[in-house]
């Protein structure tokens, strides 16, 4: 059985006490905050979300071109979700 030395440090003293709804309210703002930059607003280069310019991108590996066969949108969404979804 292993023992504790002195040199180590305690775990439960990294524990901080505080209140649920203040923790909880304030490490939900800065999810939300990041999730709502990175995500959901547009970028100022050329107007698209992240989604947006992942679809984008499948298509063109797709060869999805006005002049080649249709695809469906499963296809495009599909292949979205499986290589390109963080």
């Amino acid at each position: 059985m292993a023992t504790t030395t002195d040199n180590e440090p305690d775990p439960f003293d990294a524990i901080v006490d505080a209140p649920f709804d203040s923790a909880l309210s304030e490490r939900y703002l800065v999810y939300a905050l990041s999730t709502i930059t990175a995500r959901s607003l547009p970028d100022l280069r050329d107007g698209l979300k992240p989604v947006h310019r992942r679809l984008l991108w499948a298509m063109r590996q797709l060869k999805l071109d006005p002049g080649n066969a249709y695809k469906k949108s499963a296809r495009v969404v599909g292949d979205v979700i499986g290589k390109y979804h963080p």
